[in-house]
């Protein structure tokens, strides 16, 4: 415990030289938000409970969340910045289930590059105040670039958005192109007329075959899934049921997973892969060069930081800028890891949309 303390009180040193308020999260969590956002990998590893009125309750598994909630209930403007420090509970093969994570969330910032470059740099200042002899490796990615790889080569949106839940698990995403590059079986279904509207692609007939065949069942067309929803998903089923994964998306997918260098030479390396494949990410490219632009002006060295095409982090709601910093005597130890996050708040209630960025670091692994 004495070594935590240590830890925990240089944390909180830390916030007090950069003028940072520690927000106080409570430990029970309504669990819902972590089960709809978190991830497959942590879902399993949450330790859930319920409240005396059948509520779904769980021991917060990790902060970003609770930040975000906590921040929408204040009704506060932004900007803001919130740091943290505190226990977080997984269960785990190995170790304890509580462990101490510290780090800041900042939401509203209007350089979104700016608010990237300050993220970064601030965790690795953070683990530079704890443990100033820690050799570390520092790794990025990016979730934007490949989403807009995957719209660049028009694949099916039903394709796009399997690929980016798989993004970040490399084995994951190999065995789904595997799967997709696969010759499709011919699927032979009843010739009912919903089939062969679906297969014809008629989307406004189908809707209106969904929604009067609801009415005639006593279903409300308004309540749950929309006859819009499910004819879209139909058509979707059934497009992609005859269909595969062209051998040329497949070897471009493969060229850009497979790039990795250091970040001087990331957005370069990125610009030479899409004029050679005729792809339209320019718009994408140039936020990733603003926000490397951000950190080599914050000082730190950008050939000793390393890009990953393939890098994405496991939690479902990184959208873009994505960092982790790995123990040098061990490249699986993480000590650090965060990213943007520009959708959660408003799919967690926030009104308006409100860009995010944040970071937690393992303090027990220090």
């Amino acid at each position: 415990m004495h070594g935590y303390k240590t830890t925990i009180d240089a944390v909180s040193d830390y916030f007090m030289l950069h003028n940072l308020t520690l927000v106080d999260i409570a430990i029970l969590q309504p669990a819902d938000p972590f089960l709809d956002m978190v991830g497959e990998d942590l879902r399993r590893r949450i330790f859930m409970t319920e409240s005396e009125n059948g509520d779904r309750l769980c021991l917060r598994p990790e902060f970003t969340i609770p930040v975000c909630l906590q921040h929408i209930e204040s009704g506060r403007t932004t900007p803001q910045n919130y740091a943290y420090r505190g226990e977080i509970f997984r269960q785990r093969r190995n170790g304890t289930a509580g462990f101490y994570q510290a780090g800041i969330e900042e939401f509203g910032a209007v350089d979104e590059a700016k608010a990237d470059a300050r993220s970064f740099c601030h965790a690795a200042a953070i683990l530079r105040h704890i443990a100033p002899d820690k050799n570390v490796r520092f790794l990025i990615g990016d979730h934007a670039i490949f989403a807009a790889l995957l719209a660049a080569l028009h694949l099916p949106h039903g394709w796009q958005k399997k690929m980016l839940r798989c993004f970040g698990n490399n084995k994951q995403l190999r065995l789904l192109l595997f799967d997709l590059a696969k010759p499709a079986d011919k699927i032979k279904l009843p010739t009912t007329e919903i089939n062969q509207l679906a297969v014809c692609g008629d989307k406004h007939a189908l809707i209106r075959f969904i929604e009067k065949d609801m009415l005639d069942s006593d279903l409300s067309p308004v309540a749950g899934r929309t006859p819009k929803d499910i004819a879209e998903r139909l058509i979707e089923k059934h497009a992609l049921a005859n269909c595969k994964l062209s051998k040329q998306s497949l070897a471009i997918l493969d060229e850009f997973l497979a790039i990795e260098v250091s970040l001087d030479r990331a957005e370069q390396t990125l610009r030479d892969f899409a004029s050679r494949h005729n792809l339209a990410l320019d718009k994408v490219l140039s936020r990733f060069s603003d926000r490397v632009k951000a950190i080599d002006r914050q000082g730190l060295y950008l050939p000793e930081l390393r890009y990953k095409a393939a890098f994405g982090r496991a939690l479902d709601y990184y959208t873009d800028f994505v960092y982790e910093i790995h123990d040098d005597e061990s490249e699986s130890r993480i000590l650090a890891g965060g990213g943007r996050y520009d959708r959660l708040l408003t799919m967690l209630g926030a009104q308006t949309p409100i860009p995010a960025i944040g970071f937690s670091i393992w303090l027990d692994r220090l």
